[in-house]
């Protein structure tokens, strides 16, 4: 969270804030997941294919199909394979490279998901989202 925060920062001049709570953003709408829902401490990726990926395609399916004017945003080679569930003439996609330490340097840092999210919102008449 600590490199998402930054770019927030960065963006749109919000202040970095003090805990990783994010129930602010859930409040508003934003619905934070990963595709892989569980990990072994310290080992990424260690529950790839063990069956995560069934349910949250079925969820990226199911807000693409039932909803309109959602912003995806897919951080890393993985999530941007997601794209291709998603119905990109109603939804905005946003990728880039995943905000971990070890690549928010290429690509994540200046990438203005925050912004360019708050964007479309605004132009398709919905209620920005207060990050």
């Amino acid at each position: 969270l600590a490199n998402i925060f930054k770019e927030i920062n960065q963006d749109l001049g919000k202040p970095i804030p003090t805990s990783g709570n994010l129930d602010r953003w859930v409040t508003q709408g934003v619905f934070p997941m990963n595709s892989v829902l569980t990990v072994r401490a310290h080992e990424t990726g260690s529950h790839r294919n063990m069956g995560w990926e069934i349910f949250t395609d079925a969820v990226i399916r199911k807000l693409s199909d039932k909803r309109e004017n959602l912003v995806f945003m897919l951080w890393g080679s993985y999530a941007k394979e997601k794209r291709s569930l998603i119905d990109t003439n109603k939804h905005l996609v946003l990728t880039t490279v995943h905000p971990s330490p070890r690549s928010a340097e290429y690509g994540f840092f200046g990438c203005k998901h925050f912004s360019k999210a708050n964007a479309f919102l605004q132009s398709k008449g919905i209620k920005e989202i207060n990050w």
